[in-house]
């Protein structure tokens, strides 16, 4: 099993290709196998690598008794370090773009390009944002400890759609098959991470250090304050492109795979242009 030491834990990785490095960041309670279709199509020409954040998959736990954004995002600098990759682009979705944001603001010197997608910055705009990302997330902790995660996302994604319609929440059918494939999230880990979430809006990200190219991604179904943080990366961000997916609800990559990847393609090759296949210089996206 690939592994590599970064801080206090050992991190589970699956690198594959060659080629200028782009890293993938799940988003939470997930494991590295959300990018599997990323992966297997970007792979013939770079170097991706897709690792279990801290807490999950096959990295685990640890005997932290908190986690926050900013650990993990330390934990993404460790990784990166130990596997000696040059400059890479990182790609994070909701969790994993909030841990992106903070690497690529705190080490802008280090990322060629990022992308950020079905996400949210720290900022909370109005109380409804605040109930939903904060007092609702931390009010998981208590029937999770007594029917298990799965239960209690089911009603969520059932209350989501009654409050923001039919699609916000993609494809969730293929979201329990990738959880039933790989290593079950210890309740204590959910507790830990769930809480690091909801205290997002206490960490600081200057947007503004963020320089390299960027495109953001949200899915068309998305909740408001959703699309909202999405705006506010497109006016914030230097040097930023804002894409809807088409049909697509939280999980954007997973609802439309195709359009997501070659999404992604473009933003590679404006972040690597030394490196660029020639093939995929020409068109734009369909």
């Amino acid at each position: 099993m690939p592994t590599v030491r970064t801080a206090d834990i050992e991190t589970y990785f699956e690198r594959r290709g060659d080629g200028p490095p782009v890293v993938f960041v799940h988003g939470a309670v997930l494991d590295h196998s959300q990018w599997d279709a990323q992966v297997e199509a970007l792979a013939d020409e770079y170097t991706t690598v897709a690792y279990d954040v801290r807490g999950h998959g096959r990295t685990g736990g640890s005997a932290r008794e908190r986690y926050s954004v900013d650990l993990f995002a330390e934990d993404l600098a460790a990784l990166v370090d130990a596997l000696d990759l040059d400059r890479p682009v990182v790609c994070g979705l909701s969790t994993g773009g909030c841990i992106a944001q903070v690497y690529a603001a705190r080490y802008p010197e280090r990322v060629s390009g990022l992308v950020l997608a079905d996400t949210f910055t720290p900022a909370l705009f109005d109380r409804r944002e605040w109930l939903q990302r904060s007092v609702l997330l931390r009010a998981t902790v208590p029937p999770v400890r007594l029917v298990g995660y799965e239960r209690v996302e089911r009603v969520l994604v059932w209350l989501h759609e009654r409050l923001h319609g039919e699609g916000v929440s993609g494809d969730y059918e293929r979201i329990e098959g990738l959880r039933a494939t790989g290593p079950k999230m210890a309740t204590e880990e959910f507790a830990k991470v769930i809480r690091a979430v909801a205290a997002f809006h206490e960490t600081s990200v200057d947007l503004s250090a963020i320089t390299a190219p960027t495109l953001v991604l949200y899915g068309e179904h998305e909740p408001p304050f959703v699309r909202r943080h999405a705006a506010t990366l497109g006016a914030e961000l230097p040097d930023v492109t804002v894409r809807v997916v088409p049909g697509a609800g939280h999980a954007s990559n997973l609802d439309d795979p195709a359009f997501f990847t070659d999404a992604v393609r473009h933003l590679l090759v404006r972040a690597f242009p030394d490196d660029a296949p020639e093939r995929a210089r020409g068109g734009g996206i369909g």
